[in-house]
């Protein structure tokens, strides 16, 4: 067994201070790896750069020499002893769904950040034991005793965030006899009875989806903002998610927001960590774990997150249109389609994965990857006269590789589409997976078969519809933040980072648009922009051939589509 100490000396200052204790050591040197990654974000993260001092006892409470290895495997000398603590301190300042948070507040504690591990001994029983104010409750889906939270195996315990608060807004609903508890953390008042309800139904339907599910019982935990936001992370018995502003979590935007990304989250639970690629079984906590397959284990579950909402009666049509539309106008907006391939950029999250890069150059594994899901559904139900439907992949998967604990390749999805539908998807794969690619023709296709209209309409924002480029308004600065390649604005020399400052003479206050409309008979429209801390003048001139940029993508149902395709679309609802 192995146990850690968790405890605040000084709450304010973000750091929680760690005793590591490991019994039975038989070796002259012992190894303490950090893991410089977390499962569900697919990037390095360096953890061990918030980590402040380390010291090692050993028996008799002797001083141990050790050296650093590495960025994060630290050596330790320790002939002579059987028995080894390890005390260090971890600066956690991040509050967001995947990281570690500790002020005078709670104690939020996701191990996989700040929890050594030894190399050879991951499979013993670890332990955390936490020492926390009077009146705090535990909330975490580990076992508990008291303060102690008891974990079978070090990947178990890293799978397993923690938060420790006196407030804590918990309840829970039950669906085919499995307990789902609902915790809040942090300002609001969640409207527990509509929650149960709406959580009750998707859940429902997943567990239909997948007809078991993978464990006895699950939490979702929402630290819950002041501001808005979004943001969650996956694990096998839990899931946390960071959503704001408190005031706003029971209706609107943000309510959707909550079901959103709870579904998709509970999704994750068997599609990537229960379902795995090869290359992510076991995972490797030192080093990229490089795959090709994020369109599934992102995007499968970014399109079924959405679709089980509809097929659950939790969403309307009307607002699944809107989460499918949204993923369309990030495709359709992203002219990285055309030069880096779905699969390439899921190898490449390890680069540059969760930020914007370079300008045109990746596709999003979240949203193509969801496109592709619709595309392969649709077809395979076409190709199965309504039979069979990319849920049935989907649970092969899970017979054949998660349940038996094996890992599946990127050959594996495509033999299973074949299977399914009877036809060889090898071409589909080799066009719209693994080369850069429009999904235009496809989509509409698809589209057509379930009796829905596809309509590009025209953006209602001039500077995007006629001269092609987006900008984002700031406090002080409108700010470029892409331009279409070959449009207007390219030609004359606007690029991503631009701070647009005046029109035609006339500075901007967060109105561009205004501007730009008000300008839009004149043949050129002079923009006056600070491009790196230079001053310059950049004149836009409309598209001799009125070309327009950023369409916005809108579906809806075809009133003169036949009954068969109202019936293909009744089946791909419900399958």
């Amino acid at each position: 067994m192995i146990k850690y100490l968790m405890y605040q000396k000084n709450p304010a200052s973000h750091y929680v201070y760690i005793d590591m204790f490991i019994e039975s050591v038989t070796q002259d040197s012992l190894q303490l790896q950090l893991p410089a990654w977390r499962p569900g974000r697919y990037e390095l993260g360096n953890f061990a750069k918030n980590i402040k001092r380390v010291d090692v006892y050993g028996e008799g409470n002797q001083t141990l020499s050790y050296v650093k290895l590495t960025k994060d495997l630290w050596e330790v000398n320790t002939k002579g002893h059987a028995s080894v603590k390890v005390t260090y301190s971890y600066y956690a300042a991040e509050l967001n769904a995947g990281a570690c948070f500790a002020d005078t507040s709670q104690l939020y504690i996701n191990p996989i950040h700040c929890c050594m591990y030894v190399p050879g001994r991951m499979e013993e029983e670890h332990r955390i034991e936490l020492t926390v104010p009077e009146g705090y409750q535990i909330v975490c889906s580990l076992n508990k005793q008291a303060n102690t939270l008891i974990a079978n195996n070090y990947h178990e315990l890293v799978d397993s965030p923690f938060v420790a608060s006196e407030n804590i807004q918990s309840d829970f609903y039950e669906v085919d006899d499995i307990k789902f508890h609902l915790h809040f953390i942090g300002e609001c008042r969640p409207d527990f009875n509509q929650l149960k309800k709406h959580f009750s139904a998707f859940t429902k339907k997943q567990l239909q989806f997948w007809n078991k599910f993978t464990t006895d019982s699950y939490h979702f935990i929402f630290q819950v903002l002041p501001f808005k936001f979004y943001h969650g992370v996956e694990h096998v018995k839990n899931t946390v998610i960071a959503i704001g502003p408190g005031y706003a979590i029971n209706s609107g935007t943000t309510y959707e927001d909550v079901l959103g990304v709870s579904s998709h989250e509970l999704f994750h639970s068997w599609n990537i960590k229960t379902i795995r690629p090869a290359e992510m079984l076991p995972y490797d906590y030192t080093k990229e774990n490089y795959a090709k397959t994020g369109y599934v284990y992102e995007g499968f579950t970014t399109y079924y997150g959405d679709k089980l909402l509809y097929s659950s009666d939790v969403f309307s049509l009307e607002q699944y249109f809107e989460t499918l539309q949204e993923r369309l106008t990030k495709h359709f907006h992203n002219y990285g389609r055309y030069n880096l391939s779905v699969a390439d950029s899921s190898w490449e999250t390890w680069l540059d994965g969760y930020v914007p890069g370079a300008p045109y150059r990746k596709t999003n594994i979240y949203d193509e990857g969801s496109l592709i899901a619709f595309m392969l559904d649709v077809k395979i139900l076409k190709a199965t006269g309504n039979k069979k439907s990319l849920r049935d992949v989907c649970v092969l998967l899970f017979e054949h590789y998660g349940k038996t604990n094996s890992g599946y390749t990127e050959q594996t999805i495509i033999d299973l589409v074949n299977k399914i539908s009877g036809e060889d998807f090898t071409d589909f794969f080799k066009k719209f997976v693994y080369s850069p690619q429009d999904f235009e023709t496809e989509l509409v296709d698809c589209f057509n078969y379930l009796g829905l209209e596809f309509i590009k309409q025209a953006n209602k924002n001039e500077c995007e519809h006629t001269y092609g480029f987006k900008v984002t308004d700031q406090v002080q600065n409108t700010k470029v933040t892409l331009v279409a390649p070959y449009s207007p604005a390219w030609k004359a020399g606007l690029f991503a980072g631009d701070e647009i400052i005046a029109v035609n003479g006339i500075a901007l206050k967060n109105n561009l648009n205004n501007w730009l409309t008000y300008f839009a008979t004149d043949t050129e429209i002079k923009l006056t922009v600070n491009s790196a801390e230079q001053l310059k003048t950049i004149v836009l001139q409309k598209d001799k051939k009125n070309q327009t940029y950023f369409f916005n993508p809108m579906l809806q149902v075809n009133k003169s589509a036949f009954p068969k395709h109202k019936e293909n679309f009744e089946a791909w609802k419900e399958l």
